[in-house]
């Protein structure tokens, strides 16, 4: 993992230093910079693979100069087909892979990576810079484009000064509680969208995009139930194995849950028995999976390090988390996020983890919840309209604006939209849909209710959610996070399979739970998941109330222009007085009033 700078901004070197400081986290093993051509290039190193300095960057190349984030792991089979071509290398990583492909195929060597990337490659010849993000949005890739005058970087507060809000940013950040690509919360600033390329011509001042890959209809395979688990396990096999290739110490993240106990479990057989495997536990037995996770180590033969933390140690956390995402973020897993990356640094650098197994094989809740939902669509719009409008909130009881806003959708699609966004509803005074044009697909790939979700799940929630959390938390401590289940051979596989393989009889991730009972028996891991959560309702009636009345004070949220005040005020009432719960509401405005003020906006 690294940061990546380039822009055609005229900088000094001592400008161009400044700005890699604000990315110096993501790469605190090396900084480079190269000035070339009326072009500043910055790179600062988190080194992995290849730790000669001969493989730090900006990497030069013929006529040809590389800035990249990430890894390529199938850079070995690239590497030989192109010495089978004739090209030598002078380095043993995939940086000079990328450089030497783009020589040989430019733009066709993208499809051919199988990693989590974003980079971008100089041809001094053509006068071009070739920028491409991973399939999956893994790695971040934001650009600022003005008439002809271009900056790149990983991180958003990077970019040159003089940005201003994006107004429509903020209100689809209250539907959701991020704000996706190609959006950013700036006007001035986007960002390239996974599965895209660009190439922005120097001579002609323009840029053009263009999309490399993309979900497509799937095709129902004709494998049976056995067939499909035996080809699933050894496409895990090779996912995990090309993702343990590693210059430094490395490990897996092992929680109470399915799909990092899965990882683990075939990291550990592919190691002999030599995985490092880490878990954080919680004094709190309600969010506590660090028991279960021990287990599934002394089952698997893990060398198990477990944590166990306080509620202060993530208290203690959160000035990081308002200052490590550079956009409102409203995922408070987060926090977390950031405890389990900082206490796993000191033992390794890189660490495996299940992320992406919930989207692919229907984990999640609302997954479930999406079988329940159709008998309250049998049910004329009109009255449940009605029905909702009139009916006390408190009648529904703790669960009641949720089932309040499932009454009012006119549809099941407005429905499956409404599981993302259903939030804007509440908070805004008036809430547009029509961004959620640009992720239509989830409405035309799949006859299935059920796959559409999943689709939106990977395309809106996978790409701007999940994977940011992951890649800004463990950035902050300098620890690279692999996961398998983001190999983009996998998503494509599950999408073939029926749902019956995924979803059987209200058991979800069937098929990965009958490969995991090969390492680990069914009744051992066949508990409820905890998730990976905090008490935040709890801190919100305690110590973070006194913050939370300070900043949703009434001359903030009357500048937010979008958003409902009436509604705000009301919550925080009632979320005080232990009359339901409506944290996940609060805190997504408490973190846009805090990311206001640390970015000194209001």
């Amino acid at each position: 993992m690294c940061g990546i700078y380039l822009t055609n901004l005229p900088l000094k070197e001592d400008e161009l230093k400044i700005k890699l400081k604000g990315i110096s986290h993501r790469g605190p093993d090396f900084t480079g910079i190269l000035q070339q051509d009326n072009l500043s290039f910055g790179h600062t190193r988190l080194s992995i693979l290849d730790l000669d300095p001969r493989a730090n960057q900006p990497m030069l190349h013929e006529d040809y100069v590389l800035v990249f984030n990430g890894e390529i792991y199938n850079y070995k089979t690239i590497k030989n087909e192109l010495e089978e071509l004739g090209e030598t290398f002078s380095t043993q990583g995939d940086s000079e892979v990328l450089l030497v492909g783009y020589k040989r195929w430019g733009k066709a060597l993208v499809p051919k990576l199988n990693g989590m990337f974003a980079f971008s490659i100089y041809d001094r010849e053509k006068k071009e810079v070739f920028s491409a993000r991973d399939r999956l949005g893994v790695k971040p890739f934001y650009y600022r484009w003005d008439k002809g005058v271009f900056e790149i970087c990983s991180q958003i507060k990077t970019l040159s000064e003089g940005k201003t809000i994006d107004q429509e940013a903020i209100e689809i950040y209250l539907q959701t509680g991020y704000v996706p690509s190609p959006w950013s919360i700036y006007k001035e600033v986007k960002k390239l969208k996974p599965g895209y390329s660009m190439i922005i011509n120097l001579d002609s001042q323009e840029i053009e995009f263009e999309q490399y890959w993309e979900l497509q209809t799937p095709q129902q395979s004709t494998l049976s139930y056995e067939e499909a688990k035996e080809e699933l396990h050894e496409l895990l096999k090779d996912a995990v194995k090309i993702r343990l290739q590693s210059d430094v110490p490395f490990g897996s993240f092992l929680s109470g849950g399915i799909d990092s106990a899965l990882v683990s479990a075939i990291a550990n057989k592919e190691e002999n028995g030599n995985l490092k495997t880490f878990t954080i536990g919680f004094d709190n037995p309600e969010y506590d999976e660090s028991t279960l996770a021990g287990t599934f180590s002394e089952i698997i033969g893990s060398d198990h390090q477990e944590t166990i933390c306080s509620a202060k140690d993530l208290i203690d956390l959160l000035p990081t988390f308002f200052k490590t995402y550079g956009e409102p973020f409203a995922d408070s897993s987060a926090i977390p996020s950031l405890l389990l990356n900082k206490t796993t640094k000191p033992q390794v650098t890189v660490a495996l983890s299940g992320d992406g197994g919930d989207e692919s094989f229907f984990g999640y809740n609302h997954f479930e919840w999406l079988t329940k939902v159709k008998l309250f669509f049998k049910i004329p719009y009109a009255i449940r309209k009605i029905f909702a409008i009139i009916v006390p909130l408190e009648w529904f009881g703790k669960r009641g604006i949720g089932i309040k806003n499932i009454l009012k959708y006119k549809n099941f699609n407005n429905f499956i939209e409404g599981i993302f966004t259903g939030f804007g509803s509440l908070l805004l005074i008036r809430k547009s849909n029509t961004w959620l044009d640009k992720y239509k697909l989830f409405k035309t790939l799949s006859d299935l209710p059920i796959q559409r979700l999943a689709d939106l799940n990977i395309k809106l929630w996978l790409e701007n959610d999940s994977n940011v959390k992951v890649d800004r938390a463990s950035m902050a401590f300098g620890v690279e996070v692999r996961s398998p289940f983001l190999d983009y051979r996998v998503i494509e596989f599950a999408r073939t399979l029926p749902v019956s393989y995924r979803f059987h009889n209200g058991k979800r991730k069937r098929i990965l739970r009958d490969i995991l009972n090969e390492y680990i028996p069914e009744n051992i891991f066949d508990v409820p998941k905890k998730g990976f959560a905090i008490p935040l309702a709890e801190w919100m009636r305690n110590e973070l109330k006194e913050d939370i009345i300070v900043h949703l004070n009434h001359d903030f949220l009357n500048s937010i222009t979008c958003l409902h005040t009436k509604n705000v005020k009301k919550y925080m009432q009632l979320h005080f007085d232990n009359k339901g719960d409506y944290s996940p509401y609060l805190w997504r405005v408490f973190v846009l009033s805090k990311w206001f003020k640390t970015n000194k906006f209001k």
